[in-house]
């Protein structure tokens, strides 16, 4: 006779498991990987045993994963610094965490985000008061939303 396995259908696969299948999907933070388990039903002692296991065992390195997650935002995408921060707060990163990934000096890439998100979002001719409006709420500093609106406003005007 063989033995019976351990998962019959619908058993729930161990708390490890679950949670080495979720860092295979994508860096986690350690908050939101004990979010993710308790919403599974893995009580809180379960969740803090299989968190102790995975960072010995390096699976789960939450500042390197931090450095990437912010990397890859900063570097590929047109969010604001502001946008990028509070993306990886939601994600479970401490604010203190992602202040160290913020370069000195950002006010280059701020400024060519801006004119970014302003050439995919406005047409020549768009009001400035909204293009403004746009950028702040998108969590550019007034200064640079100001700059990228002017820069780009001159831009149009010369085309015309």
């Amino acid at each position: 006779m063989s033995k019976p396995s351990k998962l019959t259908a619908g058993a729930q696969p161990s708390c490890r498991a679950k949670a080495v299948e979720f860092l295979a999907r994508s860096d986690q933070s350690i908050r939101r990987l004990s979010e993710k388990l308790s919403r599974k039903g893995y009580g809180e002692d379960e969740i803090g045993e299989t968190i102790q296991w995975l960072q010995s065992k390096r699976f789960i390195q939450e500042e390197e994963g931090c450095h990437r997650r912010f990397e890859f935002l900063y570097n590929d995408s047109s969010y604001s610094v502001r946008q990028i921060v509070a993306k990886l707060q939601q994600q479970g990163y401490e604010r203190d965490m992602i202040r160290e990934c913020v370069p000195d000096d950002i006010d280059e890439r701020e400024y060519a985000a801006a004119v970014k998100v302003l050439r995919r979002r406005f047409k020549a001719g768009a009001e400035p008061r909204k293009m403004f409006q746009h950028l702040c709420m998108k969590g550019f500093a007034y200064d640079t939303a100001r700059n990228a609106v002017e820069d780009l406003r001159l831009e149009w005007d010369e085309d015309m």
